[in-house]
């Protein structure tokens, strides 16, 4: 993936028309969210898509907006960021997220899978086992916590087959678990946000962009990312047909070649399952053209457990996951 030196022959003036109707469609779903929860929270990982939904919540509610109950949310968010810490996400993402948060003045909760397995709630077959799966339960978790009956998220239809099957409002039942073929019909902008107790709904007010709508809302906005998104020289292993990233936790096997490359990631997550691609796009508006020729969802070019089977990402959602 390889961004070509000018991009005039390829962004023929494109029209930004689209961008504002996937905004106005985001911040409706952010404001209905709101209105029909008691105690949502916004998952904040620090990752390209989490800070589209930020800013499209600073957009939604940093102004002093009045509810019909007369209250009024001062400048700030009606709820709380909340992310998922494995423990072995990469370093530059988390000092990223803090830092971000600091800037805002909002309020961050984490939920980690380092305390669930203090807990004795997750035990890993060895040491270096990826840990992206247990997010699932330091999730679950956090939610019986805080007792969250929202959490609203940046997946996108366009990322994997079993997103594709979701809805804008998803519901969880008492066990946190997703059941696709139990969903809720979502005519025009009529959701059914009813729960009984325990339950709780995951709200994506992303589900219908994609990856070159959020590159180019990036590039409009001027939202801050993390470096790891960008062009930069990383040691890699080749493996599996992906280039893996040489950390404490993915460390080479015998007989694999460490490599230095120019890469960027498309994706963040657990080191252990997330991959870089071989990249020169330096910039937001590079990845936008960059992105216009790739024929592979990031998730399936860039992560390892989802190409353990067809149905890894629905088998993980049922039961919990984001």
């Amino acid at each position: 993936m390889n961004a070509p030196a000018s991009l005039d022959h390829l962004l023929p003036g494109l029209d930004h028309q689209h961008l504002d109707a996937l905004e106005e469609e985001a911040i409706f779903v952010l404001r209905e969210v709101a209105a029909a929860f008691e105690r949502p929270a916004l998952l904040f990982s620090g990752g390209k898509d989490s800070c589209v939904v930020l800013r499209l919540a600073e957009k939604a509610f940093k102004q002093r907006l009045a509810t019909s109950s007369g209250q009024d949310f001062g400048g700030r968010l009606p709820f709380p960021l909340l992310h998922v810490d494995t423990g072995h996400n990469f370093p530059e993402v988390i000092a990223f997220r803090d830092r971000r948060v600091a800037e805002m003045g909002e309020r961050l909760l984490v939920g980690s899978v380092e305390d669930s397995m203090r807990r004795g709630t997750v035990r890993l077959a060895h040491e270096l086992e990826s840990r992206n799966g247990h997010q699932t339960v330091a999730l679950l978790e956090a939610i019986a916590a805080h007792r969250f009956d929202c959490l609203i998220g940046g997946a996108r239809r366009d990322e994997e087959k079993a997103r594709a099957k979701e809805r804008i409002f998803s519901h969880r039942d008492s066990f946190g678990q997703w059941q696709p073929k139990a969903q809720r019909p979502e005519l025009w902008t009529l959701f059914n946000t009813r729960l009984q107790p325990g339950e709780h709904f995951r709200a994506f007010p992303i589900s219908n962009w994609t990856e070159l709508d959020v590159w180019l809302y990036l590039a409009r906005e001027h939202i801050p990312l993390p470096g790891l998104y960008f062009r930069h020289q990383r040691e890699v292993v080749r493996r599996k047909g992906l280039l893996v990233p040489v950390t404490p936790v993915t460390p080479p096997a015998t007989g694999e070649t460490v490599e230095t490359l120019a890469v960027r990631f498309r994706t963040v997550g657990d080191m252990t399952c997330t991959c870089p691609v071989e990249s020169d796009a330096a910039t937001a508006a590079e990845i936008v053209a960059e992105t216009l020729t790739v024929t592979v969802s990031e998730r399936g070019a860039t992560r390892m457990d989802d190409r353990s089977s067809e149905s890894a990402m629905e088998r993980r959602k049922k039961e919990g996951y984001f």
